[in-house]
Parts: C-alpha cells; structure tokens; sequence
C-alpha cells in the first residue's frame, strides 16, 4: 500500500503507537510520520505508506497549527498536565488585556530552548531519557517563527488558545513562558493540531474509522496523490521516456520557469519519479518509485 494518510490522532497515543497501528490496519511494514505528536495531543499526524516514504524528503520543514487550552497557576516539569507540579499552587484571576499583551510579545521571531522531557538530543540521547535519570538536560535555545497566538480567558485560571508555529517549535514551552510571564507558573492541558503544512483537520481520518472498513477498502482514507507535494509541478512521460526513468536516465521534459524539482507522471496517473532539472530542459530522477501504483486522481 503506498501513499499517504493522515491521522486524526486520538489523545492517550504517541505518535509511535499510532504508527504501528497503521501497519497493521494497512499490512504495511514501511509507515513513518511527519513530525510526532505527544501522547497529551490529538488532531493532524500526517503518514506516508510504503513507497511513498521515500518523499518524506520534499515536504521539508512544514507550518503546524494549533489550538488548546493552558492552566495558570503552577507549571510542572514537563510543561504540560501530565507532570509533576514545580511551583505553586497560586490563585490566578486572568485578565484578558494582561494575556493579549503577553501572547503579543510571544508572535514573531523567538529564541525557544525546547522542553527537558522532550525528543531533543543531547549527545545523542532523548532528553526526556535524561530527565528520567534526574539528569538536567543541556538542551541550546534555537530560533522558531510563531505566525499566530492568540488567547482568550476561560475561566479565572484557563486560557484558550489559537498558535501557528514554524518546525520545531514547542507549544508546551509557550504555556510555560506565559506563566513565567505572569510570576504564578502555567502550563498546557489540552493541544489539538488542527493543521501540519498543506494538510488539515477536514482531510483527517480517526483510527476506528479506517478500521471499520474492509481491507480492500481502506485505500479510499489515502490522500488523492494530486493533492500531494502541490507545490511541485507535474509532467506526464510516454512510456519509452517513463522506462528510462525508471532505469535511472537522464530525459528531457518540457520546460517548466523556475521549477528545479517535478513531479514525472505516466499516461496511466501513476507517480513515475520525482526529477531533478541539470540544465535546459534535460532533468535526472532523483527519487524513482518503481511500480508506484497510486494514481492521480480524486
């Protein structure tokens, strides 16, 4: 089965735990996502199925979108529920003026030094393995792009949010700063992903859905490969030009302005390769999928 899925991740379940599941509902040994989610989140997990891992490559770094809710009035050491409290408890009453300045400040061009319990390496190791071992992992800030945050006062100590963060970036660590802002401690209590890059929360599937259908059925929940990589143009090859490819030879395609990369389709709608252009019009496979059976249509 080779295409690409995307997940409406059910909270309880890490990333690595819905992956798995995807193999067996698909009998496909070859699934790997685009960016994790914690185990505390739900919404958009993106997944590519055999073949079609091997474009996780032209995706490159993308967007995530979210929306959730943040507690103040203590922070915790994973910065989020599911830890263990490290200050307060302390009585808030949220001001909403008070939260538009502060989620203001947070927009833009950030330095973020991501969370201890995290998948960050250190030295090699996770730091959330070093956190464990009560180690203090030295994690380095980085720079991450926040698009949006906004947030509304719920209740006298929650907060919902809206936040549009580049890759990497860590909503958790948002909610933390918040409440470092405020002096009373925050931290995150629910996080939904309602968009990864070009993909929503509308294209989703849940797990039981997918389940529920017949085997031979459940390549109708794969993404229409049109709607795949729609930022790289397509052309389609004859079938003396589709076995060069296929054979790892140059060809010439037509010319595309400005394209370096496209997608090379056969009269069937079968995705051939992804190709690279040398010069002129004359363009080398750089990512051939052999016997892509995946279609474009949809």
């Amino acid at each position: 089965m080779d295409g690409l899925l995307i997940v409406d991740k059910p909270a309880g379940m890490s990333s690595h735990d819905v992956v798995n599941k995807v193999r067996r509902l698909f009998d496909e040994k070859s699934v790997g996502h685009l960016g994790t989610l914690d185990p505390l989140a739900t919404g958009v997990l993106p997944l590519l199925l055999g073949r079609y891992t091997r474009l996780a490559q032209y995706f490159g770094k993308m967007e995530k979108e979210y929306t959730g809710r943040i507690r103040f009035g203590f922070a915790t050491d994973t910065y989020d529920c599911e830890g263990a409290a490290t200050s307060g408890p302390l009585p808030v009453k949220l001001d909403q003026a008070w939260l538009h300045d502060a989620v203001t400040v947070m927009r833009g061009d950030i330095q973020q030094v991501p969370p201890p319990y995290s998948a960050k390496k250190v030295k090699g190791v996770p730091a959330h393995r070093l956190a464990r071992r009560g180690e203090t992992p030295e994690l380095q800030a980085v720079t991450i792009h926040v698009a949006k945050f906004e947030a509304q006062v719920e209740s006298d100590d929650t907060a919902t949010f809206q936040a549009a963060v580049s890759s990497g970036g860590y909503i958790r660590c948002l909610a933390h700063e918040l409440g470092q802002q405020l002096g009373c401690g925050a931290h995150l209590v629910e996080l939904r992903r309602v968009r990864a890059g070009d993909f929503g929360i509308e294209q989703a599937v849940t797990l039981e859905s997918v389940a529920a259908l017949k085997p031979a059925a459940r390549a109708a929940a794969l993404v229409a490969a049109r709607s795949i990589l729609p930022g790289l143009p397509f052309v389609t090859v004859d079938a003396g030009t589709e076995s060069r490819i296929r054979n790892g030879m140059q060809v010439n395609l037509p010319e595309f302005t400005g394209a370096m990369v496209v997608r090379i389709l056969n009269h069937e709608g079968s995705i051939v390769a992804i190709g690279r252009r040398l010069a002129g019009t004359l363009f080398a496979p750089q990512t051939v999928l052999a016997n892509l059976a995946t279609r474009l249509s949809g």
